[in-house]
């Protein structure tokens, strides 16, 4: 069974690979730049930068510094019920969709503010996202050519070039099912 996961899990990703990196936690980090007078978010970056300090690494060490956003401290319900609170009608859609994430072999769901990740262990291969207020939308990074209701997305640049567009839980149908998993299989 899949795990769910939110922003806590990068938050921590990130201080294990900071550590790992640098050999020193995000807290040591923290404490040599205030020891060093930096009092702002754009001196940390200045100053981690001349470092030689990037990336993951100095987003780890300015949430130790300066705090975390709210919504990389909510829970997955949290997370979860603010997608839905405006859209109700669109939540059983996406439950039937996260029960079959849930019991599916080798996915771990991750939860954003705006939609799921749903995700193998090699990458992510589906997110499912309340597009508005009727709509809930299934992005794919694969095409899978016997799936009719498969639209292409026009958007240059995004491995998640094919979508489902679903409108009520009768939607999440065999073939839906089948598309998620023949989409998580070519993830693996």
């Amino acid at each position: 069974m899949g795990r769910i996961k939110t922003w806590q899990s990068m938050i921590d990703s990130n201080a294990e690979r900071l550590q790992r990196t640098t050999g020193r936690s995000a807290t040591g980090w923290a404490n040599a730049a205030r020891d060093a007078g930096i009092a702002t978010r754009e001196s940390l970056s200045s100053w981690l930068r001349g470092l030689g300090v990037t990336g993951y690494n100095l987003l780890s060490i300015d949430g130790e510094m300066f705090g975390y956003p709210e919504l990389f401290l909510q829970s997955a319900d949290e997370l979860y019920d603010g997608q839905y609170l405006d859209r109700p009608a669109l939540r059983p859609i996406a439950d039937r969709l996260l029960h079959w994430a849930q019991a599916a072999d080798g996915v771990d769901i991750q939860m954003r503010k705006t939609y799921v990740s749903l995700q193998t262990p090699r990458r992510k291969f589906a997110q499912v996202t309340p597009t508005n207020r009727t709509t809930l939308d299934v992005f794919l990074r694969v095409e899978l050519p016997d799936v009719a209701a498969l639209e292409p997305v026009r958007a240059a640049g995004d491995p998640f070039a094919w979508r489902l567009r679903l409108r009520e839980p009768d939607d999440v149908d065999d073939a839906v099912l089948d598309a998620l998993t023949a989409a998580r299989d070519d993830s693996r």
